[in-house]
């Protein structure tokens, strides 16, 4: 019994003294009041600066809370308590405040009974510099990278001796790249003779834009012939490359204006080959699309990353479903009156606008980008590609191919190609060619509804949303060839790459119209376009 309650009483002073010491071990327990009381009066830029360095070097996990709300404007004095707060504002244009150093929500007020704690341009520097000092320990080698290049425009002798220090345990190459570069940067800013020249030569192999100025900066102070000539060696060598890189950003912008391209033609595409209609309603298909993706999106807000899978083949059925419908109530009466369809289809594409209008308002809505498609892939310090128009690419690829799979291997598609080739000749092998074009156009149109998702993740969505890439898609359709799906893939692709190449020195309106003009004279020479095919639309 007594051995018992012997342990008994060993067990309770051990989870005391673990208690204990998980308490003053905590985050941010050593953060006291005192240091931050310049925060709560009106103090001068200096003093403030002398509280940034005072939580810099106590270096607890509070002090960079407290640095990083500062930064980032979140931190607030409660007036009546002189209580030192973050804050965040609520939909209602209140603020719903928190306490500094534990968290826990403090309530919601009003904006008058706050006080933003001052910053400017200077402080936010300091602060900076301050916060990259943690992220240089960072598990995170690019986040150690980062750190690294915003160290460079302060490159006092505290942050050297950090640098050096860093530089003899760090194993990551890109990070000891970037350690490399700012060391240099610091030997070109201090050293004479052969050492600046030795970083110089260094520096030439760098991207990053803040050494570029630097080297330019220091052309015109120099006095030695030698350095002078280095420097416009290396600056020569960084715009050169500064200039592969843009061409290459202009190639993916073009690429990524190409895909949206190819998604909204490829529909027509197929229409136009098979049934000879001119469907203005084409955008509208788009638009139907993008709006499917902003409702998903408001009926389950708290499935942002997986609204996409939702909305794809929602959109898809949505306006694939209309397609079908339009085609059923209005085209099938045209047929073989091309103006009529042009007309009849205009007027359907107003029509839905001004539904679109009544029902979601004329104002357009946002639609969220889910995490994984939000930020850049950061290849080096002058290129970076972003993910949302990466994986628009990629998605515009794989619906390219899985409808060529579709047209070649399947016998819906075996009927497509052979009610474009012979009408005629389809029908009296009993190929149902009136049910061919319902689905037919149905297929179109839901692959615009596909290309609206797409779209919904570049731009806001809004009425005039398909109007935008109607008349473009029919120059992809016309210079790819009627009907021809690889000639829709190049055709849209070129035509991107060569709006984005234009678009720098002619401006975005007169890159389009010298687009046109090479259109109209291609098809002059070549009237059925790059891959023609032998069809009732392109038979005229």
């Amino acid at each position: 019994m007594n051995q018992s309650v012997s342990q008994l009483i060993q067990r309770l002073l051990g989870s005391m003294l673990l208690l204990l010491l998980l308490l003053v071990s905590r985050p941010g327990f050593s953060l006291t009041t005192d240091k931050l009381e310049p925060l709560l009066k009106k103090s001068t830029w200096s003093q403030l600066e002398q509280v940034v360095i005072s939580l810099t070097n106590e270096g607890s996990d509070a002090s960079q809370t407290v640095l990083e709300h500062w930064l980032n404007g979140h931190l607030f004095v409660v007036k009546k308590q002189k209580q030192l707060v973050y804050a965040e504002k609520t939909p209602e244009k209140k603020y719903r405040i928190y306490d500094l150093l534990s968290s826990d929500e403090l309530g919601t007020v009003k904006k008058r009974a706050l006080k933003k704690v001052r910053i400017n341009n200077q402080l936010r520097s300091v602060l900076k510099t301050a916060l990259a000092s943690w992220d240089l320990k960072s598990k995170n080698p690019d986040t150690r990278k980062k750190a690294i290049y915003t160290g460079l425009k302060t490159l006092d002798d505290k942050t050297l001796t950090a640098f050096q220090a860093m530089r003899a345990t760090e194993e990551n190459k890109d990070v000891l790249s970037a350690l490399d570069v700012a060391l240099s940067l610091h030997a070109f800013q201090t050293a004479k003779g052969t050492a600046q020249l030795e970083a110089v030569h260094a520096l030439t192999d760098s991207n990053h834009p803040y050494v570029r100025s630097e080297l330019a900066a220091s052309l015109a102070d120099t006095s030695s012939t030698e350095l002078a000539q280095s420097i416009r060696v290396a600056l020569a060598e960084i715009d050169q490359r500064q200039q592969y890189y843009g061409m290459a950003e202009s190639v993916f912008f073009g690429l990524s204006l190409g895909s949206v391209l190819l998604l909204s033609a490829i529909g027509l595409a197929i229409t136009f080959g098979v049934m000879g209609v001119i469907n203005m309603a084409h955008g509208e298909m788009m638009m139907l699309g993008a709006y499917s993706t902003f409702v998903i999106q408001s009926v389950f807000p708290n499935l942002i990353d997986q609204s996409l899978f939702i909305a794809i083949p929602m959109a898809f059925l949505v306006a694939g479903a209309a397609g079908v419908l339009i085609e059923r109530l209005v085209i099938r009466h045209l047929y073989g009156r091309p103006l009529e369809t042009l007309l009849a289809t205009f007027g359907i594409s107003l029509i839905l606008q001004q539904a679109v209008r009544t029902i979601f308002s004329p104002l357009n809505q946002e639609v969220v980008t889910p995490s994984w498609m939000s930020g850049s892939w950061i290849i080096n310090e002058a290129l970076s590609l972003t993910w949302n128009r990466l994986y628009i690419v990629g998605f515009s690829l794989l619906i390219f191919f899985a409808l060529l799979f579709v047209m070649r291997y399947t016998r819906f598609g075996l009927n497509i190609r052979a009610v474009t080739q012979n009408r005629a000749m389809a029908s009296s092998m009993g190929i149902p060619t009136g049910k061919m074009d319902a689905l037919t156009f149905g297929l179109g149109s839901g692959i615009a509804g596909v290309a609206g998702v797409a779209l919904s993740q570049l731009t806001n969505v809004g009425p005039n949303l398909g109007q935008n890439y109607i008349i473009d898609s029919f120059m992809v359709v016309v210079f790819g060839g009627v009907g021809s799906l690889w000639g829709t893939l190049v055709a849209a692709m070129g035509l991107g790459i060569v709006n984005k190449f234009l678009e720098p020195w002619a401006g975005a309106v007169v890159a389009k119209i010298l687009v046109l003009i090479f259109i109209i004279l291609f098809i002059q020479k070549r009237p059925r376009g790059l891959f023609a095919l032998k069809g009732r639309a392109v038979e005229g």
